[in-house]
């Protein structure tokens, strides 16, 4: 039994120990921009893009420039996205659509740039500092 207790203890000192993730313990992380969805509309596809902001702290305005190009890799258009307002850790959902287009002649998308971030009314660089992108879907997200 004595034996047994040995082998368990050094056992156990090799398991890594895991603590529960707390709520509260977010890392500050930057913007991050999720291509969750597209959709034909009428007008064309719509882009549907989920936006978190862990930067630390709100932002008033975000605007970035945004490429679409075709399932051959060809540029076929510059838009600038409008995100608005991204507040402070608050998951925010924002849809834009790209006219004369349908989503399946959709290849990737490339955020080229950010265009405007607004922090206490200044233009501030916390929207590309850090800039997270990922896509849900089969249409990249390039960055």
């Amino acid at each position: 039994m004595r034996l047994f207790s040995r082998v368990l203890a050094c056992v156990l000192t090799l398991v890594p120990s895991v603590a529960p993730a707390q709520a509260d313990d977010i890392t500050e992380g930057g913007v991050s921009l999720e291509l969750n969805a597209v959709q034909d509309v009428e007008s064309g596809c719509r882009f549907t893009f989920v936006a978190n902001n862990n930067s630390g702290t709100s932002i008033e305005k975000a605007v970035f420039e945004t490429v679409i190009f075709d399932t051959d890799g060809a540029v076929v258009r510059l838009s600038l996205f409008d995100f608005r307002a991204l507040p402070e850790r608050r998951p925010r959902v924002r849809q834009f659509d790209v006219p004369g287009m349908t989503c399946a002649s959709i290849g990737q998308t490339l955020i080229n740039g950010v265009n405007s971030c607004i922090v206490n009314g200044t233009e501030n660089s916390v929207c590309s500092n850090g800039l997270q992108l990922n896509s849900r879907i089969t249409i990249k997200l390039l960055g």
